[in-house]
């Protein structure tokens, strides 16, 4: 997509789409929207009035129209809050949505600032995104948008800058959602760690990976419990980006990051229903989001360091498979009781995290599509965030509150450690049926040590059933954008 920058008056600017965003009762109080009324024989009021449009927040009203350089107008409700950088994502998404059979679209960015810029950078990129690799003859759409144009008060080298930062960001979202989105007889664990290989070489990332008898060689027998059932290879993969800094600056904060990267998931022996198989090949999504934030970072210069871990394996019902009953002894030490083989994305993450804490982080976060309890407990649009540092999930839900992704903060409830005490080992590895997602993350606590860590549960966000504020169907590449802004808070000052 071609994206430019305008400082044309509403009426001049050409495009086939112009969004702009609408607060409450704007349409009687703003003056640029009072001359594009003008200049377009009073159509918008009149629209307005018609279909009952104020502006209120969900709000949209689409109107064909003359005497302007657009052909159609789409008004987007913001509702009466103070303006907020991300309502400029939400109009370009709107925008791009609306003007999928179009090729042109233009956005009035709603707010002063070149994170408003970067919002609406992002938003118009990943509002056009759509999963077509798999269509062929009248499925493939006929048209695509190819060009975006935000309407701006200022074109400097700042915000030249500010899209920039919101197109790095659009692209390691659609790389995650286009990983998410993959069948899993494409994207086995091999491919995914390729997909890793090949967009850190586009970067100079650093890239490693371990097959199955490296991982052996280690002692994951945890994770390697879990491929047990597959006839695919499992891999791990560890990415790194070091930023060139000023002689001088100080060392970087290191943060590391660690996805679960189940291609497919069964649920091994305890398998799942067929409705709930269906789209087990998102389970992935936390190596997906894992590798968007590696890229991203590394593309926008971000004076962090950043590693990028993810165990991808397969969970399936082979004559090797894993049972309950069994027990293995962790890459840690701790021997562990298999209890579910559908609660195996704990026991591969046990193992890479505790590898990931001897990378020294100052911070450590996953992301894993973990538990159905925690869809259960906040619903599909909400995220679980487990933390073992007041500071730590303080600043991160900062940054998820600017960027529109939505985390809530979970305990860390140890009364309920009990359940997960074992007879003949050391751990069970799930707990009682109450509490679900808090036992699992107690479970991954186990293997944190000391490290100030945040486990993030995605199972929700991460695939959704139907398209939901800024999110399409399908994977989203929720949480690479909060993610990149609490690194930009690390940043030195």
């Amino acid at each position: 997509m071609k994206l430019s920058l305008s400082t044309e008056a509403l009426a001049k600017v050409k495009a086939d789409l112009l969004a702009i965003g609408v607060r409450t009762g704007a349409l009687e109080k703003d003056k640029a929207l009072a001359q594009l009324d003008r200049a377009v024989g009073g159509a918008l009021k009149a629209a307005a009035k018609l279909e009952d449009f104020r502006g209120k927040g969900g709000e949209s009203l689409r109107v064909t129209v003359r005497g302007a350089g657009a052909k159609v107008i789409l008004l987007v409700g913001l509702g009466d809050a103070a303006p907020r950088p991300k309502d400029a994502r939400i109009v370009a998404v709107k925008a791009a949505q609306a003007a999928a059979k179009y090729e042109s679209v233009a956005i009035v960015v709603p707010a002063e600032g070149d994170e408003p810029l970067a919002a609406a950078s992002e938003g118009v990129q990943t509002g056009a995104y759509k999963f077509t690799k798999f269509l062929t003859g009248d499925r493939v759409p006929k048209r695509r948008l190819a060009a975006a144009k935000l309407v701006v008060t200022r074109r400097d080298s700042r915000a030249l800058l500010a899209c920039d930062r919101g197109t790095a960001l659009a692209e390691a979202v659609t790389l995650a959602r286009d990983l998410v989105n993959a069948p899993p007889n494409e994207l086995t664990p091999a491919a995914l760690a390729d997909a890793a290989k090949a967009a850190c070489a586009e970067e100079k990332i650093a890239f490693k990976q371990w097959d199955k008898k490296a991982l052996e060689k280690l002692g994951m027998n945890l994770f390697l419990a879990v491929n047990r059932g597959s006839s695919e290879e499992p891999r791990m993969v560890h990415m790194t980006y070091k930023p060139e800094l000023p002689a001088g600056s100080g060392k970087p904060r290191r943060v590391v990051f660690v996805g679960k990267g189940l291609t497919f998931d069964s649920g091994g022996l305890c398998i799942k229903p067929a409705g709930s198989m269906v789209d087990m090949k998102c389970d992935m999504a936390g190596a997906a989001v894992t590798i968007g934030v590696v890229l991203a970072a590394a593309r926008l210069k971000l004076p962090v360091e950043v590693h990028g871990i993810f165990g991808a394996t397969e969970n399936m019902t082979g004559p090797s498979a894993y049972r309950p009953g069994d027990v293995f002894k962790s890459y840690q030490g701790k021997t562990v009781e298999i209890i579910n083989t559908d609660a195996e994305g704990r026991l591969v993450l046990a193992d890479v995290l505790h590898y990931a804490v001897q990378q020294e982080p100052d911070y450590l976060i996953d992301h894993a599509t973990l538990t159905g309890a925690c869809m259960i407990a906040l619903g599909p649009w909400t995220a679980g965030l487990y933390a073992n540092d007041d500071a730590l999930a303080t600043a991160y839900q900062h940054a998820s509150d600017a960027e529109g992704e939505s985390y809530w903060r979970m305990p860390l409830n140890k009364e309920l450690k009990e359940s997960l005490r074992s007879d003949v080992a050391d751990l069970k590895h799930t707990g009682d049926r109450y509490g679900g997602s808090i036992t699992a993350a107690l479970f991954l606590e186990e293997f944190v040590g000391k490290t100030k860590w945040m486990h993030l549960d995605i199972a929700g966000p991460a695939f959704l059933e139907r398209p939901h504020g800024q999110f399409p169907k399908g994977g989203t590449g929720f949480g690479i954008a909060t993610a990149i802004r609490f690194l930009e808070s690390l940043a030195p000052t």
